[in-house]
């Protein structure tokens, strides 16, 4: 059997490869590892994104964190850096969300994150697999008051809203943004909030929508409604708002690398770039390290996958990183890839520059 873990969690087709079962099992094998070293009843953090199988494979993740004495706490619908940092920020000892990203409906995914908002490293990735494959070896499951319970959150987006309008506070009245929120969890209240006129597309989600023909794979519908609504920017998240990509007033596309290079450059002029570095992985552009080289900036290199940069941003305290796919990562707001985050910065360059 090959690694159950992929890069970016567990992946497949729901109902197919990632059945119910797998699911419970991930929630009792995922609990007991991430809460082995607490005394205290342990609670854990899901959210999902739009797909219709998102409640399918929640509840049963969470039937299995409950069977193994875990408390739940379903905040639903949710972009992934919203657990991460909702994570962190309520000292619950672990997050996961729902949500295979970018792929189409039939495809979910299970990931987790670590009390501190950070994707697990593979060796606990490893520890939880093997429980599954050992049949939960060595797990206890309580009884009576022993067994965990559910609580249900409906305030949680509004409190990761406020924390990217706190880390970005900018003016944004200057602007006409078209956001493609690819039939995602994405939200684009945090640009009205901070003034924007937002015409928004593909924000009508039905379960079965997510990420087709939209959202940061397919741009050439948002590349086309910028030119007809003389905005000055596009912006494209992606099913589970981890990941941001835009258009330039001229319908032409800002990938990653780009975003990492106009951001970047601006965080050095205002000194709040740590270590004047920014880590990429081997898949960046070459113009990009050109353009680092001209303007004094260092870069490290890693393997493809984001939790690879930000190992990497942690081990030299870097405070940018990510990859030309438009995962990019402000390790001093967020622990992970940040569409919302990448957005108001890069908005915040527009805005201050002109």
């Amino acid at each position: 059997m090959s690694r159950l873990f992929g890069t970016d969690g567990v992946r497949g087709v729901a109902n197919e490869e990632l059945t119910p079962l797998l699911a419970m099992q991930l929630g009792q094998a995922g609990a007991s590892v991430l809460t082995k070293e607490k005394a205290h009843k342990p609670t854990i953090m899901i959210g999902c994104d739009t797909r219709i199988s998102g409640d399918m494979l929640a509840n049963a993740l969470m039937a299995g964190a409950c069977s193994v004495g875990a408390n739940c706490i379903y905040v639903g619908v949710i972009p992934t850096p919203a657990i991460a940092y909702l994570t962190r920020k309520y000292k619950v000892d672990a997050g996961v969300v729902i949500s295979a990203s970018h792929n189409p409906v039939e495809f979910n995914g299970i990931k987790f994150f670590d009390g501190n908002g950070y994707k697990l490293p593979d060796e606990l990735e490893d520890e939880i697999e093997s429980l599954i494959k050992s049949n939960m070896q060595g797990v206890k499951f309580p009884t009576g008051s022993g067994v965990g319970k559910i609580k249900y959150r409906t305030d949680a987006r509004e409190e990761y809203i406020n924390h990217a309008i706190r880390a970005v506070p900018v003016d944004l009245s200057s602007l006409k943004v078209v956001v493609d929120c690819a039939e995602g969890a994405s939200f684009v209240e945090a640009l009205k909030e901070l003034g924007a006129q937002v015409v928004a597309i593909h924000n009508n989600p039905d379960g079965t929508n997510i990420n087709a023909n939209c959202g940061s794979t397919h741009m050439e519908e948002l590349q086309g409604r910028v030119l007809v609504e003389k905005a000055q920017v596009g912006l494209a998240f992606d099913g589970d708002a981890d990941r941001l990509l835009a258009v330039d007033e001229n319908g032409k596309i800002v990938d990653g690398d780009k975003i990492m290079a106009i951001v970047g450059n601006f965080m050095k002029e205002k000194g709040t770039l740590k270590q004047d570095t920014i880590v990429v992985t081997v898949m960046s552009n070459l113009g990009f390290f050109l353009m680092a080289k001209d303007h004094d900036i260092k870069t490290e290199q890693t393997k493809v996958g984001d939790r690879y940069v930000l190992e990497r941003m942690k081990e030299i305290g870097a405070s940018l990183g990510g990859e030309q796919s438009g995962h990019v990562i402000f390790l001093d707001e967020n622990t992970t890839g940040d569409g919302l985050l990448s957005a108001l910065h890069l908005l915040q360059v527009m805005v201050e520059t002109g």
